[in-house]
Order: structure tokens, then C-alpha cells, then sequence
């Protein structure tokens, strides 16, 4: 799985991920300042999953219908701790309840929601 950490996305979150193996490329190391549809570019060029904190993905995606990358995970929830949302991916894909590829993907406290796009 290769992932795209939004800016928003925390470092310490990132920094788990990686020490766990993922692949991340993260945009405030690689991109900093990028627009949303950008961010959506760099995810279908490299074909990435979109890790984000930021609602305004679901609008892009479900109302200006653009095209779309191979996944989102929008984290509804910041978490107790900067690690929280990486903890919360890594549960995710150990419990492997999920597919991810062609979601939009909901992380909330008590639940996730996924939706077709």
C-alpha cells in the first residue's frame, strides 16, 4: 500500500507508518502549499491512498466528481495523541475488515464508514 499524507496529516503519524514499512509520500516534505486537486494529481500519478484530516476532499470528490484517485482516508477524529491516526490505520489494516482501493474512507471515534466513489 502506498499512501499520501496531506500537510494537515501529523508527522508523528507519518513517522509510525513508515517505522511500521508503508511507503508514504508526505506532502509537506515533498509539495508544501499545494492545492487540493494537486494533492488528488500526485495521488493518481503516483497511485496513492490520500491520508487527510480535511473535509474538503469529500465535496471534491462526491459533487465536482474530478477524477479520483485510488483511495481516501478522511480521519474525522484527531485522536488523543499525533500518533493517533496512525495507530487507527494500522488497527485498520491489521484487523483487515477494510478494503480501501476505489473508498472514501471515514475514520470517525467509535467507527468507520465507507463509500463508493
Amino acid at each position: 500500500m502506498l499512501f499520501l499524507a496531506n500537510e494537515n496529516f501529523p508527522n508523528p503519524s507519518v513517522r509510525l507508518l513508515r517505522e511500521n514499512g508503508f511507503d508514504i509520500n508526505y506532502i509537506l516534505e515533498s509539495n508544501r502549499s499545494v492545492t487540493d486537486e494537486k494533492v488528488i494529481e500526485i495521488a493518481l500519478t503516483e497511485k496513492r491512498i490520500i491520508l487527510t484530516f480535511d473535509k474538503d476532499y469529500g465535496e471534491i470528490i462526491f459533487r465536482h466528481k474530478i477524477a479520483n484517485p485510488p483511495a481516501f482516508i478522511f480521519f474525522s477524529y484527531k485522536g488523543e495523541s499525533p500518533t493517533a491516526a496512525g495507530e487507527n490505520l494500522l488497527k485498520l489494516i491489521k484487523e483487515n475488515r477494510f478494503e480501501l482501493e476505489n473508498l472514501f474512507t471515514v475514520v470517525a471515534k467509535d467507527n468507520v464508514r465507507q463509500r463508493k466513489y
